[in-house]
């Protein structure tokens, strides 16, 4: 494992850098979940509706990426909230080839730093209880668990 060289993410590589979220999230995503039980919505199955919301992500967060050599290998997004100093850490994604390999709590770390450069004192983030690898990250990291939710479904 080489360590990551951090960087904020460039217009033209957003279409590789949604790739490489939403490979790394299918297996856990609660999108695909939905499609399971209910179908696609409106005609959108969860690789859409997770590009509409990348497309929101991209347009108004922070893209931080994690190079490895001349590839990047990582990527996290969040928002920085000056009135409460606190970093929020939307997502974090390690392309599918590189995972196991210490890069996502790299890119944790590297998120970290970032808001601690722009002068955030905490740092928040939100992962599904059945995430079990990213629950162990987080946890072995120093966060503290301080609320869980469930996510409840309707059709209306």
């Amino acid at each position: 494992m080489s360590n990551l060289q951090f960087r904020l993410g460039r217009t033209e590589e957003f279409p590789a850098l949604k790739e490489m979220i939403i490979d790394s999230f299918e297996p856990i995503t609660w999108f695909k979940k939905l499609d399971a039980e209910f179908g696609p919505l409106n005609g959108r199955d969860w690789r859409d509706r997770w590009n509409l919301r990348l497309d929101k992500v991209f347009a108004s967060q922070i893209i931080l990426v994690g190079q490895a050599g001349d590839a990047v290998v990582a990527v996290a997004t969040g928002t920085a909230d000056e009135d409460t100093r606190t970093g929020f850490i939307d997502l974090l994604g390690v392309d599918i080839a590189q995972q196991g390999k210490g890069y996502g709590r790299q890119m944790l770390q590297g998120m970290l730093d970032h808001f601690r450069q722009q002068g955030m004192e905490h740092a928040r983030l939100e992962c599904l209880t059945d995430n079990e690898k990213g629950n162990a990250l987080y946890r072995s990291a120093g966060w503290s668990l301080v609320s869980s939710s469930n996510m409840w479904f309707l059709k209306l």
